[in-house]
């Protein structure tokens, strides 16, 4: 296949992730509000963190999910069916393995944490308890999803993930929507028919996978080779999950003992909000993800480039056309989103999502590091780099800095990754890095000089919904205006005129 039609699929798989995106961010943010509603600000803050206790966990999983859907591009680059099925099979092995492993330490190690450390009020230690046992079963459930997940992105079959992810949060919603007929424990109640939308999705993945995909079928067997190279690449991967879980949901639990649970809830609106905004670029990533390394394993250094190139370039201009109007209009989003706005909301929506900017141009390099397979050395690095987060957090919160430090320091030391990434990647794979700081980081750093005064401007003149329209519609104009101009190349400019005149000729 050739590498204009490479581009031809990715646009078409964009599109439908970002119909995808939509739909699922609009039912998901109306299912946080209602949720934050119906349990209230304690019980949401004990959700929130007592979930946060098996995500700490997560990072095997990652770790096995990042392997799976990497070899699995990789043999679709070399054209390989009998190896995909190979791995496939192995793959998912390994994560059944991890799904007990998960069990074990949460029902050892997790139960302890809850039972003796976490600050949660005594009357709702039995419903906490309740809650993490839904929440293992969940994790478990998403574990054995992965390889059927990796599989469909790897084919690149987005529209049936497009549509999966849309039943999905329907499925979300309608268990809310329940909790208003049921005279039971609502924690309770919710963290239940959370697991049983996830067990229904499983199951619609893997009828989907064992139908379209001959490859996708389990046949146990051992290969100790394959296992080995599993293993390693997982091995190196559970380092840098380790550090990212740790730094996220130790900062969590810092808060929770220095804070208690109410900020945990204004964390946990935070996070919804930053999936809703990561959402935008992801689905841009995720239709890139198998192309980059498919035209590694295909030998095709120039299409490589180009796409790790283009790729952290538009994946910060898709981020920040959306990121502009919220980091200005915060207090007002929240407030018409959220009836009960948790103290420190807006402070943690904004610092996250200055977080996202920079995660969003930092992605794709990663990206490049899993296609050739040597992340060794990569992972020490980042991974060492984002442990600092866990000192540095403690530290700052054990003297008494607000909360917000937390997060202002995991902005930072992902800005300091960054740049890390790429004087590594200038000798690891041979990323050029003055032409990627002339072709990346200066446009993307120029637009986001010219977008940011005209909005500011104009959001001191309104106030309420004529404020956040108006600044709204600026903000993007600025953003469009701003990267058609200067954010992009001449002949990125040039394909864009002619995209845009087929679809007006249409």
């Amino acid at each position: 296949m050739s590498n204009a039609e490479n581009n031809k699929r990715i646009a078409k798989n964009t599109i439908l992730l970002y119909v995808r995106m939509l739909l699922t961010m609009s039912i998901s943010l109306y299912t946080s509000r209602m949720i934050l509603k119906i349990l209230g600000v304690e019980d949401f803050g004990i959700y929130n963190i007592v979930g946060g206790i098996v995500v700490l966990f997560s990072f095997l999983n990652s770790a096995m999910a990042s392997a799976t859907q990497r070899f699995l591009s990789f043999e679709l680059g070399r054209g390989d069916d009998d190896e995909i099925k190979r791995v496939f099979s192995m793959s998912m092995t390994a994560h059944i393995s991890i799904a007990f492993l998960v069990i074990i330490l949460g029902e050892t190690i997790g139960l302890w944490f809850l039972n003796s450390q976490l600050n949660i009020p005594a009357g709702r230690m039995i419903a906490a308890n309740w809650v993490f046992q839904f929440t293992i079963l969940t994790f478990c459930i998403q574990i054995i999803r992965v390889p059927y997940t990796a599989s469909i992105i790897a084919y690149e079959r987005m529209s049936f993930y497009a549509y999966i992810s849309i039943i999905e949060v329907i499925l979300k919603l309608i268990s809310v929507f329940l909790l208003f007929y049921f005279a039971w424990d609502k924690l309770k109640l919710y963290a239940g028919l959370t697991s049983g939308v996830m067990l229904i999705i499983l199951i619609l993945y893997k009828l989907y996978c064992t139908r379209v995909f001959k490859t996708c079928y389990y046949n146990y067997f051992w290969d100790a080779s394959l296992y080995r190279k599993l293993l390693s690449y997982t091995g190196w991967s559970l380092f840098g999950g380790i550090a990212s879980v740790g730094a996220q949901q130790g900062l969590y639990i810092f808060l929770n003992i220095f804070w208690g649970v109410s900020v945990n809830a204004a964390m946990g609106i935070a996070n919804q909000v930053s999936s809703a905004v990561y959402s935008f670029t992801s689905s841009f990533q995720t239709a890139f993800n198998p192309q980059i390394i498919k035209s590694y394993s295909s030998n095709d250094p120039t299409y490589f480039m180009s796409l790790i190139f283009q790729t952290s370039k538009f994946s910060y201009y898709l981020m920040l056309l959306l990121a502009l109007p919220i980091l200005i209009c915060t207090d007002f989003i929240l407030k018409i989103w959220l009836e009960i706005v948790p103290e420190y909301s807006s402070s943690f929506c904004r610092l996250i999502i200055l977080y996202l900017l920079l995660d969003a141009i930092f992605a794709p390099l990663w990206m490049s590091v899993q296609a050739t397979g040597n992340i060794r050395n990569y992972q020490i690095l980042i991974g060492t780099l984002v442990f600092l987060n866990l000192p540095l957090s403690y530290i700052f919160l054990k003297f008494g800095f607000p909360p917000e430090s937390g997060l202002f320091i995991r902005v930072l030391i992902n800005l300091l990754s960054y740049f890390a990434s790429i004087l590594y990647l200038r000798h690891q794979i041979g990323l050029p890095a003055r032409r990627y700081v002339q072709e990346v980081i200066l446009p993307v750093s120029t637009v986001t000089i010219l977008v940011l005064p005209i909005p500011l401007i104009v959001n001191q003149y309104f106030s309420n919904w004529v404020g956040f329209i108006v600044t709204t519609i600026v903000a993007l104009l600025s953003t469009l205006l701003s990267v058609y101009t200067v954010g992009i190349k001449k002949n990125e400019r040039r394909l864009l005129n002619q995209m845009i005149i087929k679809k007006i000729r249409r």
